[in-house]
């Protein structure tokens, strides 16, 4: 499979404790694990205009993504989705990198789409993966995980994710993402990728229309915390870590 750019928007919504939205343009990169596709403008573990490094990722140390995440699958029962991964992120541009999820789309030999890794991370660089089976590759994938690592400083640490999305091999991807509990969903973020094949004309016109994209995340995220505290939503300070957040367990 050939590296791709995927291109939309994002949204998010806070139910509580008043209803709060928000929403930007977007665009991620994905590729494949063992042969990622390069060019001019994009290269993969060194330093260019567009580009994917490792240490950002993953155990963050430098070392290759595929074998953390052919543990995290052999610790979950889903080691045959290692025969083929494809990692779906927001590159680094002009060397700075911020990803608020990423993910592992992990295939069987037959091709199959069999599991995801959600690989989150927050602000204050942390970082944890939520491993979780794909029943079903063919119609509306849905997933659910407790909550493991504080992401954002206005919601405690109670309730779960619920993802619903389609298979992010196909053309569009259509994520929605609901946290709390099932009956009282607390924030509903959306994300609308289309997928193109990574060209350098597409690149330069995406990094022309959208600019340092994973700053442009960072700082959005920050101003909406700015004008979450001047509607006077309470802060929760970043409790001890549930598990190993470092990426090096689910």
């Amino acid at each position: 499979m050939t590296t791709s750019l995927h291109i939309g928007h994002v949204s998010h919504v806070r139910h509580t404790p008043f209803q709060h939205r928000f929403s930007y343009r977007m665009w991620m990169l994905s590729c494949d694990l063992d042969v990622p596709q390069q060019s001019r403008l994009f290269h993969r573990n060194r330093a260019g205009l567009v580009s994917l490094h490792d240490r950002d990722h993953g155990p963050r140390d430098g070392t290759p993504l595929r074998p953390w995440a052919e543990a995290h699958l052999a610790r979950a029962g889903l080691a045959e989705f290692a025969a083929s991964i494809r990692f779906m992120a927001i590159p680094r541009v002009l060397g700075y990198a911020f990803n608020p999820i990423a993910f592992y789309l992990c295939h069987n030999a037959e091709g199959r789409l069999g599991a995801v890794i959600h690989q989150v991370k927050n602000t204050f660089g942390d970082q944890t993966a939520y491993v979780l089976p794909v029943p079903n590759a063919d119609g509306l994938i849905e997933q659910q995980a407790a909550k493991k690592m504080h992401v954002s400083p206005f919601f405690d640490m109670q309730g779960g994710y619920r993802f619903a999305f389609s298979n992010p091999d196909h053309d569009e991807f259509r994520l929605t993402i609901r946290y709390g509990a099932e009956d009282t969903p607390r924030m509903t973020a959306y994300m609308q990728l289309a997928k193109q094949p990574l060209t350098d004309t597409t690149l330069a016109r995406l990094l022309l229309a959208m600019p340092l994209m994973p700053a442009k995340v960072f700082a959005a995220i920050h101003w909406e915390a700015i004008r979450l505290k001047l509607r006077g939503a309470r802060f929760h300070p970043l409790p001890p870590p549930l598990d190993d957040i470092s990426g090096a367990t689910a």
